[in-house]
């Protein structure tokens, strides 16, 4: 998971007021997140106390929701999602794996199968891998 953007009339909304709190996660929200929606660019003891990619994440983007999702919700929603559109088992339903070269289209369709629409590939020139999937 990267994140779970609202938009308007295809505008990304993005910190909107008022700049909710954000609470730290513990318990079973808390091994969710760190199971399904994982800190990579943090040390694992700070990932886990400050929380900087979710606590990113929600000021940012879950900020433009709080009238209709709180903080849990938001999250459970970014969660619910990624179980809807497991992509990595639609790839590899397609024969899609990590470590191989596939074209554009082959991934397009393959993701599309799965969410019903076109999904955003963010591709970038010249690289190896595929960085992101918009949904």
């Amino acid at each position: 998971i990267h994140g779970v953007w609202p938009d308007k009339e295809g505008t990304m909304l993005q910190q909107c007021k008022p700049k909710p709190d954000y609470v730290n996660f513990k318990d079973k929200m808390f091994n969710d997140l760190d199971k399904n929606w994982i800190q990579l660019k943090y040390d694992k003891d700070y990932g886990r106390n400050k929380q900087p990619l979710w606590v990113y994440q929600y000021l940012k983007h879950g900020s433009c929701c709080q009238k209709m999702y709180n903080q849990n919700t938001y999250f459970s929603l970014a969660l619910r999602l990624k179980d809807r559109f497991d992509l990595l088992r639609t790839l590899e339903m397609h024969k899609i794996f990590p470590g191989s070269s596939y074209t554009f289209q082959e991934i397009f369709d393959a993701v599309k199968t799965a969410t019903q629409m076109d999904p955003d590939l963010k591709c970038t020139k010249g690289a190896p891998e595929l960085p992101e999937i918009g949904i």
